[in-house]
C-alpha cells in the first residue's frame, strides 16, 4: 500500500489473502489499516484519537469513516465469514474432526446517559448480566465462533437491538452456515438450548450439546418431573450413575435417555461435582441430541465451548469491546466487524494457526519491527529530519 510508517506489511498481506483490494478503494483500506494498527498499541481503549495517532487523517475523519463513511461493511463481513468457513470446514474435511459452532452473548457496559443528553448512544439498553447478577446498561453482543482441531475463529458478532430475539439471531446464523462435511456440534449455554435452535442446526449437520435449566421437564419411568426434583432421588450407587473425569475434576453423572416436555429422544446428563454430590446449588444438567455419544464424550465436547468465554474476555482487554466511544449503531457494528478482522489476523495472519494471545503478541512485535526498519531506512537514505519529525507532529 506504499512505503510509509502508517503502513504494515503483515496486515497488508492479510488484505491480499482476503482479496480486499479487489473490492475496496485504497482510501478505505488505509482507514481500516490504521484502525487495525491502533488495536495493537499498548493501552488501546478504542478511541478515535488513538486511531488517528497511527493515521494520516484527523480523528474526526476516522470517526466519520466509522459512523458515516460510504463503504460496504456488509461485503467485508461476507468476505470474512467466507474465509472463516473456508478455513474451518477445510480443516474438518482434511482431518475428519468435528466442527464446533459455539454461541454465547456478552454485554459491553456503558454509562447510562442523562435524560437531557442531546446525542445519547444508540441501541443501548438494560440487559440482565449473569456475571454481575444485576441489570447492566450497554450493548449486548451475540458472539458466534467456529472451531475445528484446535483452530478457533470468530465468525460473527451480532448486536441484540430488540428488533429480533436472540433465539432468532442464532437461528438465522444456522441458516447461513453450509452443511457440515462431518458430524458436528452446536455448543451453547442454557439460554439457547431450545427446540427451535436445535432443529435449525440439525438441518446443517450439527447436533446440539448444551447446558440445560434444571426446571426443564423430563419423564423418567414415564413420570413427569422437573430435573431438580428428580435429582433429589439420585444416589451414587444407582445403576445409571457414573463417576467420570472431565479435565482435572471428577463428577457423578446420571444419564437419562428419553423425552423432554418439548423434545423427543435426547440425552440429559444430571451431574454433581464429586465433592458436592447432592448439593442443590452444585446441580448441573446438559442435553445432547446425539444419543450415540457416551456421557464422557458429551462433557468433553461441552468443554470446547470455553474458547468463546476466553474470546469475550480478551476482546474486552485487548480489542476494547467495552471501552469504545462510538454513539451510532452503524459505527458500533462496523467497529465490532473490524475487531473480528483483528481477531482473524491474530489467529491466521502470521501464516500459521495461533491462539489469539500468541498471534496478538506476534503481530504487536512485527508492527514494532516494521516501524524500526522504516525509520532505519529513512536514515540510510538520508531522509530530512523534518520529514521524520512531521510523523509525530
Amino acid at each position: 500500500m506504499g512505503n510509509s510508517i502508517y503502513d504494515s506489511e503483515i496486515i497488508y498481506n492479510c488484505f491480499l489473502r482476503l482479496n480486499l483490494e479487489q473490492h475496496f478503494r485504497r482510501l478505505v483500506l488505509r482507514h481500516i489499516m490504521s484502525i487495525l494498527i491502533a488495536v495493537f498499541m499498548h493501552g488501546y481503549k478504542g478511541k478515535a484519537v488513538q486511531m488517528s495517532e497511527v493515521s494520516e487523517k484527523h480523528r474526526t475523519t476516522v470517526a466519520h469513516f466509522l459512523n458515516h463513511g460510504k463503504w460496504d461493511d456488509d461485503l467485508l463481513e461476507q468476505i470474512l465469514k467466507a474465509e472463516v468457513i473456508r478455513r474451518i470446514y477445510g480443516e474438518a474435511e482434511r482431518t475428519g474432526k468435528p466442527i464446533f459452532c459455539i454461541v454465547d452473548d456478552t454485554i459491553s457496559s456503558k454509562t447510562k446517559p442523562s435524560s437531557r443528553a442531546m446525542h445519547p448512544i444508540e441501541n443501548a439498553y438494560f440487559h440482565q448480566s449473569h456475571l454481575k447478577k444485576k441489570q447492566d446498561y450497554g450493548h449486548q453482543a451475540v458472539g458466534v465462533m467456529l472451531s475445528c482441531n484446535g483452530i478457533v475463529l470468530n465468525y460473527a458478532m451480532v448486536m441484540y437491538d430488540k428488533s429480533r430475539s436472540k433465539i432468532q439471531i442464532v437461528c438465522d446464523i444456522a441458516k447461513e452456515l453450509p452443511t457440515a462435511p462431518v458430524p458436528s456440534f452446536f455448543l451453547c449455554d442454557c439460554w439457547y438450548s431450545c427446540v427451535k435452535v436445535m432443529d435449525a442446526f440439525l438441518t446443517r449437520g450439527f447436533y446440539t450439546i448444551g447446558a440445560l435449566k434444571t426446571n426443564r421437564v423430563i419423564f423418567p419411568a414415564g413420570i413427569r418431573q422437573q430435573i431438580y426434583q428428580f435429582a433429589q432421588f439420585i444416589r451414587k450407587v444407582d445403576r445409571d450413575v457414573n463417576l467420570v473425569t472431565v479435565g482435572k475434576r471428577q463428577y457423578y453423572v446420571y444419564r437419562y435417555e428419553g423425552n423432554l416436555n418439548d423434545l423427543e429422544d435426547a440425552v440429559v446428563l444430571i451431574s454433581y461435582p464429586k465433592e458436592a454430590f447432592g448439593v442443590p446449588r452444585a446441580l448441573r444438567a446438559f442435553i445432547c441430541t446425539d444419543r450415540s455419544l457416551s456421557s464422557l464424550d458429551i462433557l468433553n465436547c461441552y468443554l470446547e465451548r470455553w474458547p468463546i468465554e476466553v474470546f469475550f474476555r480478551q476482546a474486552k482487554q485487548k480489542l476494547a469491546l467495552d471501552k469504545y466511544q462510538i454513539r451510532s449503531a452503524r459505527g458500533i457494528r462496523r467497529y465490532w466487524l473490524l475487531m473480528s478482522v483483528a481477531h482473524f489476523i491474530c489467529c491466521m495472519g502470521t501464516g500459521e494457526a495461533l491462539s489469539f494471545h500468541d498471534g496478538y503478541v506476534a503481530i504487536q512485535k512485527q508492527l514494532l519491527t516494521e516501524r524500526v526498519v522504516y525509520i532505519y531506512n529513512c536514515g540510510v537514505s538520508k531522509a530530512p529530519l523534518d520529514m521524520l519529525l512531521a510523523l509525530v507532529a
